[in-house]
């Protein structure tokens, strides 16, 4: 059997009035248009989604990409790298 509903402060509410045994078990479906976003054209690429924010940190440590675990968190360094513009693991 089939009931629709909404939700209302976060309880599911259903439609009509419908008399359930305590204790019954049921499954909540949402429609397709519901669990996923229509996209209109292709999805930005990971770069136009950040690039907002690309080169707004400043001041940071030459070496902050290499040890960004050292930096937030304590952990040893993991070696000055080679160059400051590209570094090998």
């Amino acid at each position: 059997m089939t009931y629709r509903g909404h939700i209302k402060n976060g309880v599911v509410v259903l439609d009509e009035s419908v008399s359930l045994p305590e204790g019954a078990e049921v499954e909540v479906v949402l429609p397709a248009t519901t669990r996923k976003r229509k996209r209109k054209g292709k999805a930005p690429s990971l770069y136009e989604r950040l690039k907002p924010v690309i080169g707004k940190a400043k001041g940071l440590p030459p070496d902050a990409s290499l040890n960004h675990d050292h930096y937030r968190y304590g952990l040893p360094r993991k070696g000055k790298p080679s160059s400051p513009t590209l570094h090998t693991m």
